[in-house]
């Protein structure tokens, strides 16, 4: 990009950096989204001091599958010597990963289960075409060239008392598409519909703007609904991270002085499901006992609200 086009992306998007799984310049692949789950579920289990054989539960979530067959998530438990425990893989978009730690923390609490490796990742940039004109493009089609980054992020839930930093007081997803028009569009092309002039990627982020704070805002009282909580007992905030800018411009609109904000998509770029991940561990290398956080995700395919409250212990 030139010097005009590197400003663009400072006023309206804010991302300083971000990490791809594909060399941009010669096309090259580095990495797989299997690739960058396994080394996050081996970085989550390694951080919790779990063994591969005493997991068993795997929840992952993506909205870029590495092949629609064999799912992805069993790739990583492979790599990972986690074997003949129930796995599944959500396809979503931003608030899969609120919806797989949903399924884990509903599944733990029936009793049938002890520990869970939750997953999110995503590898957006073989969606690109390197060698597009960006002049050329729509804006609905320029802004993923320079929103979206690769990355994938884990975490480890379990039902044993005292096991860790942190209770996952409450998880809320709902799907609040009614009659309303896709915000995000990813497509899956097959060899009879491969040579489509459909682009493989668009996003309405002007309809974005407008919707996503207001959801932001929606999901963050609920959660404080449900919980009894108040806005000042609040002691971290866990914004959406679609872009530097949208995220400063919820946060504000969100209201709470006294949360500190945990954010990093500054410097990731946004990579979808790895997102919340990559705000967890940050936010559980600070929790002290008896403080709470509260994180919200948005997602714009067909408008999610979801959000979820951790409390110290």
């Amino acid at each position: 990009m030139d010097a005009l086009w590197e400003q663009w992306v400072d006023a309206f998007i804010g991302t300083r950096q971000r990490h791809l799984a594909v060399d941009i310049a010669t096309g090259e692949i580095g990495d797989s989204l299997s690739g960058l789950g396994t080394a996050a579920g081996r970085r989550a289990l390694d951080t919790a001091g779990v063994r591969p054989e005493e997991v068993d539960l795997v929840v992952m979530a993506t909205a870029t599958p590495e092949q629609l067959m064999p799912a992805t998530v069993n790739v990583i438990c492979d790599r990972l010597g986690i074997n003949d425990v129930p796995t599944f893989q959500l396809q979503s978009g931003c608030s899969g990963a609120v919806q797989a730690l949903d399924v884990a923390h509903q599944l733990l609490q029936t009793g049938r289960h002890r520990t869970a490796l939750v997953i999110g990742a995503d590898v957006l940039a073989r969606f690109y075409d390197c060698d597009a004109k960006l002049a050329q493009l729509p804006p609905e089609q320029l802004v993923n060239y320079v929103l979206f980054g690769d990355g994938a992020g884990a975490a480890v839930l379990t039902n044993e008392p005292g096991a860790g930093r942190c209770e996952l007081a409450s998880v809320r997803t709902r799907l609040t598409g009614l009659d309303r028009v896709a915000g995000a569009t990813l497509e899956w092309f097959g060899p009879v519909d491969r040579l489509s002039d459909r682009p493989a990627a668009t996003e309405d982020y002007k309809a974005i703007e407008r919707y996503v704070p207001e959801m932001a805002e929606e999901t963050l009282h609920e959660l404080l609904d449900d919980l009894d909580w108040r806005a000042d007992e609040v002691t971290y905030l866990l914004p959406p991270q679609l872009s530097g800018v949208m995220t400063r411009r919820i946060v504000e609109r969100l209201d709470l002085p006294q949360a500190r904000e945990v954010s990093c998509v500054d410097e990731t770029g946004n990579n979808a499901n790895a997102l919340v991940f990559f705000q967890l561990e940050r936010v559980l290398e600070r929790i002290a006992p008896g403080e709470r956080a509260l994180g919200v995700a948005i997602e714009s395919s067909k408008w999610i609200k979801s959000g979820f409250a951790l409390e110290g212990v």
